[in-house]
């Protein structure tokens, strides 16, 4: 429990009637009577105008600079929380931090499975981060924190912040470009997660670093997977004579899999108990899940970049039957974008039998182009049918740069229920 009478890192006036709570949170509609409210400023609106709304909820506390019932009273909200968090990381015996240009969610499953570690949900931004390791750094168990970043001089934020004990780049590549120039500035920033700290990097990234211990499969890996077997059922391989299994799985996943061995061997976690874990990980919603059915829908909807969506195809190809892709915008490419969905298009081409695009760059994307989610919807609805393979992959956000106008991802999340309902209806 948080207790907001124990001894804080911080200077702060606690009312009388402030309670422990058993975790935090920035967004009053999640405070209630076990979650206390951080007030913080926001973009548009100050924490502060939802303190009345977090208390009648019935928060233990409110960390805030006003003076209101079950306040932990500070000058500074945002310092505080950050402070509180960097003195509970501080008792932890092992934190890893996951960065890259993709695979950072499903690299942060495997290796919490592997570790058996408490690990951040998607929802990774400073303060959500700053919440988790307030609730979870005095654990003895591991934590594994994920640590994306989208303009230059974050990351620097984000290793002050967290402190790995282990940092992990799992891939390097053209993502956010339009902030970090290119892909070199892309390794430059996604870097600075290895300074100073035990490292380790996908093959993928490996050129990038020299130096740095490396994972993945291969003779040139110090952590190698071997005589991995992908199928449509699982990927297998093996791991110091360890035998793995991951159900439904893609190369991608055995990848992250042999991170988290990695990781397993390097805490002297027993590999036998850490490979039985990760037989059983669910990597979150729109990224690389498998629905088998009458037609196999591969759902790796939730974001996009040239090299994850050349793997996602690369994962089609190995399936049987006829294969189909369904790709949308990918965000923040920069000037280059058209060129790079055109090579993206071009890889779709010769991996799949029919290729959709939808959105800005749907004809370079694909053989048959909609401009709205509606109009490619009802004729693939029309042309799916029973062997079929489907992937569906595109950026969902909104991309933002300053004196730009805003960019919109296409959102195929609804394609995917559609198809869903379409297959078991």
């Amino acid at each position: 429990m948080l207790d907001p009478h124990a001894s804080l890192p911080f200077p702060a006036t606690v009312h009388p009637e402030a309670r422990p709570a058993a975790r935090l949170t920035w967004d009053s509609r999640q405070a209630g009577p076990e979650v206390a409210f951080v007030a913080l400023p926001g973009e548009r609106m100050h924490g502060n105008s939802f303190v009345e709304a977090a208390l009648a909820a019935g928060a233990p506390f409110v960390l805030t600079d006003l003076a209101v019932e079950r306040a932990v009273r500070v000058d500074d909200a945002r310092e505080a929380l950050f402070t509180w968090a960097r003195s509970e990381r501080a008792r932890n015996g092992l934190v890893v931090g996951i960065t890259g240009s993709v695979g950072k969610t499903t690299a942060k499953s495997y290796a919490a499975a592997a570790l058996n570690a408490h690990f951040m949900p998607v929802y990774n931004t400073m303060p959500a981060i700053a919440c988790f390791l307030i609730e979870f750094g005095g654990s003895p168990q591991p934590l594994v924190v994920e640590m994306g970043i989208d303009r230059v001089g974050e990351m620097a934020e984000l290793v002050d912040l967290v402190r790995p004990g282990v940092g992990v780049v799992t891939s390097i590549g053209e993502a956010h470009l339009e902030a970090l120039g290119s892909v070199e500035g892309v390794a430059r920033e996604k870097g600075v997660i290895l300074k100073g700290r035990r490292g380790l990097v996908s093959t993928q990234a490996a050129p990038w670093f020299p130096g740095v211990d490396t994972y993945g499969f291969g003779a040139e890996a110090t952590f190698a997977g071997e005589n991995l077997e992908v199928t449509p059922e699982d990927a297998r391989f093996s791991f110091r004579s360890v035998t793995v299994t991951l159900p439904l799985a893609s190369r991608v996943q055995a990848e992250a899999a042999v991170l988290g061995l990695a990781l397993a061997e390097r805490a002297g976690v027993p590999l036998e108990e850490a490979a039985a874990r990760l037989a059983g990980v669910q990597v979150p919603g729109g990224r690389y899940r498998v629905h088998p059915g009458r037609f196999t829908l591969i759902d790796d909807a939730y974001n996009a970049s040239p090299l994850a969506v050349r793997a996602a195809l690369d994962a089609l190809a190995a399936f049987p039957g006829r294969r189909i892709s369904v790709l949308g915008r990918m965000l923040e490419l920069g000037e280059t974008e058209r060129e790079l969905h055109a090579g993206v298009g071009a890889h779709a081409r010769e991996r799949a039998d029919l290729t959709y695009g939808v959105g800005a760059f749907a004809s370079e994307l694909g053989e048959r182009a909609f401009r709205t989610v509606p109009g490619l919807l009802a004729d693939l609805l029309s042309e799916v049918r029973d062997g079929d393979v489907v992937l569906v992959k595109a950026s969902r956000g909104i991309s933002w740069t300053p004196g730009k106008r805003a960019e919109e991802g296409v959102g195929l999340d609804g394609v995917v229920d559609a198809l869903l309902r379409h297959r078991d209806g």
